[in-house]
């Protein structure tokens, strides 16, 4: 793996190309100045005009979300996991079948497993422009994007119709649905009365992590944050764990499947045998399978990392172990 090819399984953060048409929400007042990024795996856009960073199959999808203050993106649900951190801005995360079931405020480095079958939004309440990255489990990303009825309502009042097949059709570009394409359908009183609305209380215990405390925790070596074995113990079909510079001599590796690093702060000195790269805050890197690599700070002050690897369980529901 020469130097040039592992640059090619790197997106920097300054590389990021944005979609603003990605989603049925686009013209929607409060959701229309969102970017939405596809860093790995096909993700679930709905738009033919969102691009794709790295193609290749790696057993779950990575994403981003880039909005200015106040803009928020619309309740919506997928099958399989969705699992956030926050990279830059603090961000408001809510849920429920109008967004009032219960609510989270995360800081740069916060991560999220927001329980699957419940309606969830998020919203830049920052004073700047705001990223956060998010993990979907399985290669299809669960099969889309379930909206709340009243995002599929406001959408059509505002141009946008999301057809059975999942595209978007903007009627204000006289785009109309294909001949046997009917609209999608919104969720029936039955099908909404089976969600769940969990309070704050019950959510955050058991989904959401803190960057400050996952940095103590990793002082020595990485920890586990979302696996079986995880602080966020889960089963999405993909494990994510924190590294530090205090754990970053345990960050070497050569698995069967490909391992996502993703620099929370500082520089990362990624190496292998045939080469080297530095990945600062926002970069993502895909090391390929089979390939050993060492990651370690390569300047002083403040250093953490995400790493994700696929794992054998299917993606799927929020796992209830015991």
């Amino acid at each position: 793996m020469t130097p040039a090819e592992m640059e090619a399984r790197i997106v920097r953060y300054g590389d990021l190309q944005p979609c603003k048409t990605a989603f049925i929400d686009a013209h929607t007042p409060g959701s229309d100045q969102k970017e939405n990024f596809t860093i790995i795996g096909g993700g679930v856009s709905e738009s033919p005009d969102q691009h794709v960073h790295i193609g290749i199959p790696h057993g779950f999808n990575i994403g981003a979300a880039g909005q200015p203050p106040h803009c928020r993106n619309s309740l919506h649900d997928h099958h399989t996991a969705e699992v956030f951190f926050v990279l830059k801005g603090r961000w408001r995360f809510f849920w429920g079948r109008y967004g009032d079931a219960g609510e989270v405020t995360l800081e740069e480095g916060d991560i999220f497993n927001i329980p699957t079958g419940i309606f969830r939004g998020f919203e830049n309440i920052g004073t700047d422009y705001g990223m956060i990255t998010a993990v979907l489990g399985g290669d299809d990303a669960g099969g889309g994007v379930m909206w709340a009825p009243q995002v599929i309502e406001d959408a059509a009042d505002h141009g946008l119709v999301l057809g059975e097949d999942g595209k978007l059709y903007d009627t204000k570009r006289q785009q109309k649905l294909p001949e046997g394409v009917a609209p999608m359908p919104v969720m029936t009183d039955a099908e909404l009365a089976k969600r769940p609305e969990p309070t704050t209380r019950e959510v955050l215990p058991n989904h959401v992590a803190r960057y400050l405390d996952l940095m103590a925790l990793a002082d020595r070596k990485p920890v586990d944050v979302i696996g079986e074995h995880g602080l966020l113990r889960d089963k999405p079909g993909f494990e994510i764990d924190f590294i530090t510079r205090g754990s970053a001599t345990d960050a070497k590796a050569s698995v069967k499947v490909p391992t996502v690093l993703m620099p929370m702060r500082g520089h990362w000195r990624v190496t292998w045998a045939d080469g080297a790269a530095t990945l600062a805050p926002g970069d993502t890197m895909s090391v390929p399978a089979g390939i050993a690599y060492n990651a370690v700070p390569s300047m002083t002050g403040e250093a953490s990392l995400y790493r994700v690897v696929s794992t054998a369980d299917p993606a799927g529901p929020t796992w209830k172990g015991n």
